[in-house]
């Protein structure tokens, strides 16, 4: 297996762990922070920049789980993908925990 698709799977994963929260949010209707907020990822971004931002993460995070074979990859692809996702997914819910309490 060539380190590149590790790297694939590591992203593919973190791009569509991303894209959860932004999609989930914007298509609720709440606003939410998003690299395009002022200050970014502090600050909220509507719900449409949400859902927006959100299918950006998806068209990106789905292209390289396709790309680099996650489902025929085996355990090492597999292991790379859920890396990435646990790599976005905590921190970022240490980063948001406060975001009401603001």
């Amino acid at each position: 297996m060539n380190w590149l698709h590790l790297v694939s799977y590591f992203f593919g994963g973190l791009f569509l762990a991303n894209a959860v929260p932004h999609f989930v949010h914007g298509v609720s209707g709440d606003p939410f922070p998003s690299p395009f907020a002022k200050p970014p990822g502090k600050g909220l971004s509507s719900p449409t920049v949400n859902v927006a931002w959100a299918l950006v993460n998806l068209a990106i995070g789905g292209f390289l789980f396709q790309a680099g074979g996650v489902a025929s990859g085996g355990v090492a692809a597999q292991i790379a993908f859920f890396a990435g996702i646990a790599a976005i997914s905590i921190p970022l819910s240490i980063h948001f925990a406060g975001k009401h309490r603001e």
